[in-house]
């Protein structure tokens, strides 16, 4: 059975799609099957794995599944890594939804006929709150949230965990909240995570992704940081953090 994680924030420039492809990867690497599918229609996990952005007939056409959804998956450059792209269509994907009858499971019902063939399911989820993201919190296992050590940032995942408690919402789900872009020398950051680590100690994990121009330099190098980077700080993070993840999964099940 596979293991769905969805990469979600309200807030958009967190680290989520970096985190996304991070992980994914060091899944991959790590022996597992794994699928990332890009949801955001702004398609930046799919750019970063040297995908074309295109999806045959559109989000419309994917979540009605007229064509099996295995059609839509395309391989990456890394072994047991397949990757099912976004493009611009997504802009939409609330729409299609809304017209079935339980809207917020279709998601999940689309992941169904794919899951048997993968062992990690990552979703690289758009930031916002809407049908999209009420039906991602059905269909995943857990939200891996990114929060910058900040106070607009820190608020926002407060509103997250109120929204994702809230059984209209789609939830209860798990949520498993790391800190990203950290500066760890900057005593706002280092204050802000101290407070957030006492008062959400059972969501937080202990990993941090740091600010760091690995991470910026993906959009050039366009792999993961453990490919172009294997001995950065970035690198050594995101595996920490894949360790937290896999470790918090198993301690849940």
């Amino acid at each position: 059975m596979s293991i769905v994680l969805a990469t979600y924030n309200i807030k958009g420039g967190v680290g989520k799609t970096s985190a996304a492809v991070n992980l994914a990867y060091l899944a991959a690497r790590g022996g597992h099957r794994t699928l990332l599918w890009d949801l955001d229609p702004q398609a930046a996990s799919t750019f970063l794995f040297r995908v074309r952005p295109k999806l045959r007939g559109g989000a419309r056409k994917l979540v009605r599944m007229h064509a099996p959804v295995v059609q839509q998956i395309k391989g990456t450059d890394h072994d047991r890594l397949d990757l099912l792209p976004a493009d611009f269509s997504l802009r939409h994907l609330d729409l299609a939804l809304d017209a079935f009858k339980r809207p917020t499971t279709r998601l999940a019902r689309v992941l169904e006929s794919v899951t048997p063939d993968y062992d990690y399911v990552f979703l690289d989820c758009p930031p916002s709150i809407s049908l999209v993201s009420e039906s991602v919190f059905e269909a995943a296992d857990a939200l891996l949230v990114p929060v910058i050590p900040a106070t607009l940032s820190s608020r926002t995942f407060e509103q997250l965990e109120e929204l994702t408690g809230d059984d209209t919402s789609g939830g209860p789900v798990q949520v498993l909240a790391f800190f990203s872009m950290v500066e760890a020398r900057r005593a706002l950051h280092r204050g802000a995570m101290a407070r957030l680590r006492e008062v959400h100690h059972l969501t937080m994990l202990g990993a941090a992704i740091p600010a760091s121009e690995d991470v910026e330099r993906m959009g050039d190098e366009r792999n993961p940081v453990a490919v172009f980077a294997p001995g950065s700080i970035a690198a050594v993070s995101y595996e920490a953090l894949w360790w937290d993840v896999q470790r918090r999964m198993r301690a849940g099940r």
